[in-house]
């Protein structure tokens, strides 16, 4: 767990753990009509409290899989989700997404998200290489992962389709070790 400061009081970073299911459903489906830089948008998080609950259970299990949360004052404005390989020859390698609310943004929560992936990372025997996708007119979440050591590795035409546009990702990676 980490606590940091920003302009709106102390943030809580911590691991998701069952009881955050509800709030974390909620945070989802308030997010994905936030940003069109996600892979979902509003109504489209699909999941219930039962299957996040689901989900976090057996992220806690894996060895590979983080799921984070930002809390202040006890709401969650941030998110990370990190999942690495199911085989053996993939477990060492991994993709995350991270959220904050537009609210929160430029407070620095989602760098200390990154951040303690990374660290999380250089901590397990597993994890070698955090990949992650990120549109290309994504102009302040490119600066930033590139800050945190992420280098880019290609690009994915099309990759993104919102009301009829298409949109272009770059791929960026981290080798750990």
């Amino acid at each position: 767990m980490r606590d940091i400061k920003i302009d709106y009081g102390k943030v809580i970073i911590r691991k998701a753990n069952k009881p955050d299911a509800k709030a974390l459903v909620d945070y989802l489906n308030i997010i994905g009509g936030e940003s069109d830089y996600l892979t979902f948008g509003a109504g489209e998080f699909g999941k219930n409290v039962e299957q996040e609950e689901a989900y976090i259970e057996n992220v806690l299990k894996e060895k590979n899989a983080l799921a984070l949360i930002a809390i202040v004052d006890g709401k969650i404005v941030g998110n990370l989700n990190f999942s690495g390989g199911l085989r053996q020859r993939t477990a060492h390698i991994g993709e995350f997404g991270v959220s904050v609310l537009k609210e929160y943004c430029g407070n620095g929560i989602g760098e200390e998200l990154i951040k303690y992936l990374i660290d999380w990372s250089k901590t397990t025997s597993i994890i070698r290489k955090i990949n992650l996708r990120v549109r290309t007119d994504n102009v302040r979440g490119i600066k930033l992962y590139k800050k945190l050591g992420f280098i880019d590795e290609g690009i994915i035409k099309r990759d993104f389709a919102i009301n009829g546009e298409f949109f272009d990702s770059l791929i960026m990676g981290l080798i750990i070790d």
